[in-house]
């Protein structure tokens, strides 16, 4: 996993949000899938810092997010 500064080149058309994100915004983070990476972002930052992990660590995450 890491965290970049100046993002790599992703489409803005890549950007997804959750659909459980409210539409008053907050604490909504957005998601794009690209060839070997997730990309995760802020939504009230979309110019800052990016996380990126692979696809398997991403699925392991919600997975753990999810199982309750």
């Amino acid at each position: 996993m890491t965290v970049q500064r100046s993002g790599p080149s992703v489409p803005e058309s890549a950007w997804f949000k959750s659909s459980y994100s409210g539409g008053d915004g907050g604490e909504c983070v957005e998601v794009a899938v690209a060839f070997g990476a997730v990309h995760i972002r802020d939504t009230k930052g979309v110019d800052g810092p990016l996380l990126t992990t692979t696809p398997e660590a991403w699925s392991r995450l919600l997975a753990l997010a999810t199982s309750s």
